[in-house]
């Protein structure tokens, strides 16, 4: 069947829906369910996820591995055991998207031995008119396509994926309502937990107001219940989720509430750590600073993406603040929290960017002293006002400042953490480490990873651990009794 003829039987996206920011009002919905015909639906059936790309990604698939197991299915990590193969994928970067093409490649050959699999493709490469219309032609065992606003109908989709002839797409270009009540499968002692879906800044680089939608938030006493339930649960770390989590409430029209309130309301609930990601500069205000700057479980660790240290590529980003307004941000937030821990993002490469801009970028590297930071050579993403922009910059001259950038940033994350060298933290026990079975790893309330000897008995608990040789990307340490030294604030 040729790629017209599947006209009648898809929803597909479309950019020009997706730039849209209209007026409509964003509806909550508490009724989700799943009917007794569907929860026996995967009964004897299995399933595998494969996630690409952030936490919003990762929180997307436990709702679904929630809903597939409400349906009746288990979960599988071998694909060839699997009923079920969905990839959620991401849209940042160009390699993230040659991933899934080339997976999907893999995935041919299971399904001509397995014709009954049902492969779907969701989260944000869905959103995009050129993916969707490429999977169409080239990749026609693909079942079913749906995208990050209708996640919700995941069981209905399933069914019909089932049991239609052609293939099921179902991309909704303009953002859904909120549904509340969706099952998740949350694995661990940490949750992410979203307060408000979309981003509606717009940066000329970024697909992601395309692929989420407008800014939406969740009521506040949805996002509080769901924390508390988190705590009665047992949980030991919650990060908040959202593209841009300081604009949250901006969209209430019945009540003044922002991000500063939630988190001031958040701190007062019993779960040791709190986090969030990924704040935007623009909206980084004093209250949050302020309410921030208590302490207790929100921890002092604050992911601040700055993109470039240069103004003039700043304003071609549409980033909205010059370099000077950054530092005079990140100013106040050490004056209020003296031990706080910044970590960014960096890109480099971005069309035009001169030496001297990348200069800009090194410099504000070294006054700001991140412990870390994401660091990414400039990816064009079909769709956004920086893919016209004539990319000048020769691919050997991007990858030469990337290692620039690196070794910058490697250099003062060695610093910092030597600073640690005989200190004793606390750390969140997350398990075995993946590359020393003899080993425990976990992190502390600044993100550190840290890896120390100690019984699996501590897994899901805190442990105090003396650090005993910073390293660049992780600390490792030893184990300190219950009568250790009190633990240091990281």
């Amino acid at each position: 069947m040729t790629t017209k003829d599947y006209s009648k039987y898809f929803q597909a996206p479309s950019y020009t829906d997706a730039k849209k920011r209209g007026k409509d009002e964003i509806r909550v919905h508490y009724d989700f369910s799943i009917s007794d015909e569907m929860s026996r639906f995967g009964a004897n059936k299995r399933y595998m996820i494969r996630t690409y790309g952030c936490q919003m990604n990762e929180h997307d698939t436990e709702t679904m591995k929630g809903m597939l197991e409400a349906m009746g299915f288990t979960s599988t990590e071998d694909k060839r055991e699997a009923d079920v193969i969905l990839l959620n994928t991401c849209a940042i970067r160009e390699n993230a998207e040659d991933k899934v093409f080339g997976e999907l490649g893999h995935l041919k050959h299971l399904k001509m031995e397995k014709p009954n699999v049902v492969l779907g493709v969701c989260g944000c490469m869905s959103q995009e008119e050129g993916v969707v219309q490429r999977i169409l032609t080239k990749h026609q065992h693909v079942d079913l396509i749906f995208g990050t606003h209708n996640i919700h109908r995941l069981p209905k989709l399933l069914q019909d994926a089932y049991f239609d002839k052609e293939m099921v797409v179902e991309v909704w270009s303009k953002e859904g309502d909120i549904v509340e009540n969706l099952p998740k499968k949350r694995e661990g002692m940490k949750a992410w937990v979203n307060i408000m879906y979309g981003c509606d800044k717009f940066c000329t680089y970024c697909i992601v107001p395309y692929t989420r939608g407008k800014e939406r938030s969740r009521r506040p006493e949805d996002v509080i219940a769901e924390v508390r339930e988190l705590a009665r649960q047992g949980y030991k770390e919650v990060t908040l989720l959202g593209q841009n989590v300081n604009a949250y409430g901006k969209d209430f029209e019945d009540i003044e509430y922002r991000f500063g309130d939630l988190m001031d309301d958040i701190r007062k609930i019993d779960i040791p750590r709190i986090r969030f990601t990924t704040s935007h500069p623009r909206d980084f205000d004093d209250h949050l600073i302020e309410v921030l700057a208590k302490g207790g479980n929100l921890v002092e660790h604050i992911h601040l993406p700055v993109q470039s240290g240069n103004t003039d590529v700043l304003k071609k980003m549409s980033r909205k603040y010059s370099r000077e307004q950054y530092l005079e941000l990140v100013a106040k937030i050490k004056r209020a929290m003296p031990d706080v821990v910044l970590t960014t993002d960096i890109i480099v490469g971005f069309p035009g960017e001169t030496e001297e801009q990348f200069q800009d970028t090194l410099s504000l590297v070294k006054e700001v002293r991140y412990d870390s930071a994401y660091t990414f050579i400039y990816s064009p993403r079909e769709g956004t006002p920086a893919a016209g922009m004539a990319d000048d910059i020769p691919p050997e001259e991007k990858s030469a400042r990337l290692i620039r950038l690196n070794d910058a940033l490697n250099e003062i994350s060695r610093e910092a953490n030597e600073r640690l060298r005989g200190q004793t933290v606390e750390v969140l026990v997350e398990g075995v480490s993946k590359n020393n079975a003899d080993m425990l790893s976990g992190r502390t309330r600044s993100n550190k990873l840290v890896h120390f000897q100690g019984p699996r008995e501590l897994i899901g608990t805190f442990a105090k651990v003396t650090v005993t040789e910073p390293m660049t990307w992780f600390i490792k340490g030893e184990l300190a009794g219950t009568d250790s030294p009190a633990v240091a604030n990281l």
